[in-house]
C-alpha cells in the first residue's frame, strides 16, 4: 500500500480551564463544554489520533510506523524511536489560566516515569487583549527561594510574566517553569510525553470531581531551571514565501510560512516526516503523484510521510508551521 499526506481525527480533552474557542474559532466538532485541548497528532497511551481520509483509514500512528517503517518516519528517526511517534501536537484554548507548572528532562522522566520529557513550543494564534504567559523566572533565584515563595504564596513575585499577541513563540525546555494565562490559543509542539508537574493551581475546584487537583511539589524541586534567562521570547524572520526558523532544538525543528503565492519544497536532505499546522488562512497541499488536493484550513494539521520528497503548497493567505525531527 502507498503512503500519501494523512489527516487525523483530533481528541478533544476536557479542562478546568478550557473554552470554547477550539470550536467558535477553529471549528472543530464536539458536544462537551470546557474542551481546553485538541490533540491533533497524538502517540500518547489511550489518546491516539486514527487516520480519517484515503486507503489507511482507521489507523493509529503505532500501525502506520509498523507498517511503513523508515518510509513514514523517516530512516534515521525510525532508528531513534522504533515504534514510537516522538511528537505530540495540540491545539489549547485557555479561557483561564492553565496551573503553573514544569516537566521532568528525558532522564529524570525516564527514571521515575519511563517516558519520554517534554520539551515543547508555543505558538500564539490568537490572544485577548492583555492577555499573558508565564515562562521562567524574572531573576536569579536559589531552590531555597523558590520554596520559600511557594510557601508564602508570592510564586508570581518571582516569575517572567510576558504580555502575548498573536504569532509570539515561546520554546519551553524541561526545567523551565510555565503557564498559560487566560485567553490565549495556541499551537503546541512538544514531545510524545504526558508527564506535568503541577506547581500552583490557584486553589481552583474541578466542577467534575469537587476536589482541588493535585499539586506535584516535591516532584517539581529536582525538575527546575532555577536559572534567569534575559529573553525568553523567540525571535524569527517573517520572510514572505520561504520557511523562516522558530525552533531547532535537538527534539523538533520547526518553521513559520507565510504564503501568498504558490511554494514547492524539495524536502529530500531532511530524511524526516513533515507536519504541517496551519494557524491562519487556507492552503492547498501536493504532491507528486497524487491528483488529490489536500486542504487545510485553520486549525487543521497533515503529516506527509518521510518518502514524499517534492512537496507544493498553494495560498492566497495564509500561514504553516512546518514540523520535523
Amino acid at each position: 500500500m502507498k503512503l500519501y499526506p494523512l489527516t487525523f481525527n483530533p481528541v478533544f480533552s476536557y479542562r478546568i480551564w478550557g473554552g470554547n474557542k477550539l470550536k467558535s474559532v477553529l471549528n472543530k466538532s464536539y458536544s462537551q463544554d470546557n474542551i481546553g485541548e485538541s490533540w491533533e497528532i497524538s502517540d500518547v497511551e489511550d489518546n491516539q489520533t486514527i487516520v480519517n481520509n484515503g486507503n489507511l483509514k482507521g489507523n493509529t500512528l503505532k500501525d502506520l510506523i509498523k507498517t511503513f517503517k523508515g518510509n513514514f518516519l523517516g530512516h534515521k528517526v525510525y532508528q531513534t524511536f522504533g515504534n514510537n511517534f516522538p511528537l505530540l501536537i495540540k491545539f489549547i484554548d485557555a479561557k483561564t489560566p492553565l496551573s503553573i507548572q514544569v516537566h521532568p528532562s528525558n532522564q529524570l522522566a525516564k527514571k521515575r516515569h519511563n517516558s519520554f520529557g517534554k520539551n515543547e513550543m508555543w505558538y500564539v494564534m490568537q490572544a485577548e487583549n492583555e492577555a499573558e504567559l508565564i515562562v521562567g523566572f524574572n531573576q536569579k533565584i536559589s531552590k531555597e527561594d523558590y520554596v520559600n515563595h511557594l510557601k508564602n504564596n508570592t510564586l508570581k513575585d518571582i516569575l517572567n510574566i510576558e504580555t502575548v499577541t498573536s504569532g509570539d513563540t515561546f520554546y519551553i525546555p524541561t526545567g523551565r517553569v510555565h503557564a498559560i494565562g487566560a485567553g490565549v490559543l495556541l499551537a503546541e509542539i512538544q514531545q510524545t510525553s504526558n508527564i506535568t508537574y503541577r506547581i500552583y493551581d490557584y486553589d481552583r475546584v474541578d466542577k467534575k470531581t469537587g476536589q482541588k487537583r493535585e499539586l506535584h511539589t516535591n516532584l517539581a524541586l529536582d525538575a527546575i531551571n532555577y536559572d534567569f534567562y534575559k529573553k525568553y521570547k523567540t525571535d524569527y524572520n517573517q520572510v514572505l514565501n520561504t520557511p523562516n526558523q522558530l525552533v531547532n532544538s535537538e527534539y523538533f525543528k520547526t518553521n513559520i510560512i507565510e504564503l501568498n503565492t504558490k511554494l514547492t519544497r524539495d524536502v529530500t536532505a531532511i530524511d524526516s516526516f513533515i507536519i504541517y499546522i496551519c494557524v491562519l488562512g487556507e492552503v492547498i497541499i501536493n504532491t507528486p503523484d497524487d491528483a488529490t488536493n489536500y486542504s487545510l484550513k485553520m486549525g487543521q494539521t497533515i503529516i506527509i510521510p518521510a518518502c514524499i520528497n517534492l512537496i507544493t503548497i498553494h495560498a492566497n493567505s495564509a500561514k504553516l508551521i512546518e514540523v520535523y525531527l
